[in-house]
């Protein structure tokens, strides 16, 4: 998984899996998904990343046990 933010364009793109993307859809307005052939999700998009995270600057990561 890679997280990417984009300070020029305020964009934080999210990549789960490197893969193919044959169909995007923005979900809500400014919220994009990526889709490989067989439809399973492969990116999500956030526009206007800094009005909508509380910290972009910064990210967490768990793992459940």
């Amino acid at each position: 998984m890679k997280i990417t933010y984009d300070p020029s364009t305020d964009t934080l793109s999210v990549v789960l899996r490197d893969a193919v993307v044959v169909e995007s859809d923005e979900d809500k307005p400014g919220i994009t998904l990526d889709y490989d052939g067989t439809g399973a999700l492969v990116a999500v998009e956030i526009l206007d990343a800094s009005k909508n995270i509380e910290d972009v600057s910064s990210v967490e990561f768990k793992v459940a046990v």
